[in-house]
């Protein structure tokens, strides 16, 4: 297999010593290399130059590099990153990993997994595309071959707006990501793929992240300020969650979607957006409508060109292709011989209703590996875990249904209360993160930073009618 040749590298480290051997290794593997300290001088030194390769610390002066992963895919969507650590948390290794990151790696760093790491991202360089990563509807099944021949088509229109539904864990993010792939593959230099959680961001915040602001549009805005909607220019702004927007920013989000102008907070003029914006739910929006919480308007306007990605229980073909690629990918991150899965535990997943989805499967996949001896020949699977939750019903089958608390974490009897009570808040509110904080009597900031430190209550179910 041939690789390319030549790559860039942006090393982010405040041990300088450590930043100067991570240079060494890179530029021996073909890298050309800069170094800095500090997440602003990373931000001035993309801003200007671009990388293909991103090396992070985790804990830097002035932040995280858990948080500048988010802002680096805004920044850079095409960079690859890689974090390398002295404070491993798996909980949020595997959170970055799903939302992007390259590789985990952790100090003292072993130098051949360093090398490793490098070469599997010369390959990535070398052969960019679908069959890479993770980011791949995949399956063979009538309903697939649908969704992917429903993208195939639009990737023809790449202004037209499109709403993508479908239960939690069905692969919304990956079809929003395959029609960016479709519209606009190959291009030179690549255009964007800005993806917002609605639920994620304040509301108080909302129209400032998506629209952006000027300098002294708001107390506290000391400098022009880029929405994400500038950020998206020419690309795919991918607004998931779409249900959680704040309803008094609805209005001026339709007229966005309408007319694809839009006013920056302070700003005199309206700027034009060259670009598709893809929405996605996983909630009815006609009930949200009946609630008062989502414009009718708005709903008609999302709803012109609709997907709906199926549940995994309805194309089951494609199980034990999709539990094969999950484990190669998963192997592969962590650097480990890929172990085989025993036709018993097999038999048991196809049995089992998956409220979850693909995301439920690979999540129950990375379990079991992450409990797998390396020597091991079988995948450690535990059919426990599955046990009696496909046929349960009401009240049981919500508690069967959670997920177990983090794996490798054992938690204190006041964190396993806090834990259970999230969860429990999340379902009954359909995943639904500032209905749900209201429930619980806190901050939607502060769910969230529950959220990052337990990222698998994500995928709390909601309770089945």
């Amino acid at each position: 297999m041939t690789h390319r040749k030549h790559f860039t590298c942006l090393v982010v480290d405040d041990d300088a010593g450590f930043a100067a051997m991570l240079a060494q290794v890179v530029t021996e593997e073909g890298g050309q290399v800069k170094t800095c300290s500090n997440l602003r001088a990373a931000r001035a030194e993309i801003e200007h130059t671009g990388f293909d390769l991103v090396v992070l610390d985790n804990r830097l002066p002035d932040g995280t590099g858990y948080e500048f992963h988010q802002q680096l895919q805004r920044l850079a969507p095409s960079a690859l990153a890689v974090m390398v650590t002295g404070v491993p948390e798996l909980g949020q290794a595997v959170e970055l990993t799903r939302n992007g990151l390259f590789d985990y790696l952790t100090k003292p760093l072993n130098v051949a997994d360093f090398i490793a790491c490098l070469r599997r991202v010369r390959q990535r360089l070398s052969h960019p595309g679908p069959a890479d990563g993770p980011d791949e509807l995949r399956g063979d099944s009538p309903a697939l071959r649908e969704v992917v021949r429903s993208l195939t088509q639009l990737a023809q229109h790449p202004t037209a707006t499109v709403l993508l539904l479908g239960e939690t864990g069905t692969g919304k993010d990956l079809a929003a990501r395959m029609l960016h792939r479709l519209t606009h593959g190959g291009k030179t230099p690549p255009l964007p793929y800005v993806p917002l959680n609605c639920s994620a961001v304040p509301a108080e915040m909302f129209e400032a992240e998506l629209f952006g602001s000027e300098k002294g549009a708001y107390t506290g805005a000391e400098k022009r300020r880029e929405g994400l909607i500038e950020a998206a220019a020419g690309g795919t702004l991918f607004l998931d969650e779409i249900a959680e927007s704040p309803l008094p920013q609805q209005a001026k989000l339709l007229r966005f979607l309408d007319s694809h102008e839009y006013r920056p907070l302070g700003a005199n003029s309206l700027r034009h957006f060259t670009g598709r914006v893809v929405a996605a739910t996983n909630r009815s929006l006609a009930d949200e409508v009946a609630q008062g919480r989502f414009r009718n308007d708005l709903m008609y306007r999302l709803s012109v060109v609709a997907i709906r990605l199926p549940a995994l229980r309805e194309h089951p073909s494609d199980l034990e292709m999709l539990t094969e690629t999950f484990l190669s990918q998963l192997a592969e991150k962590y650097g480990r011989k890929r172990p085989l899965l025993k036709p018993a535990d097999l038999e048991a997943l196809r049995r089992y209703h998956f409220p979850g989805n693909v995301r439920e499967l690979r999540n129950l996949l990375e379990r079991a590996l992450l409990h797998t001896d390396e020597a091991a020949a079988w995948l450690a699977f535990d059919p426990v875990w599955l046990s009696g939750r496909p046929a349960a019903s009401g009240s049981a089958a919500a508690a069967a249904s959670a997920p177990p608390p983090p794996p490798g974490r054992e938690l204190n009897a006041l964190e396993l209360q806090e834990y259970n009570l999230i969860q429990e808040a999340l379902r009954v509110e359909d995943g639904a993160i500032r209905r749900a904080a209201a429930r619980l009597g806190i901050t939607h900031q502060a769910l969230m930073r529950r959220l990052g430190k337990w990222p698998e209550l994500r995928n709390v179910p909601a309770p089945r009618q």
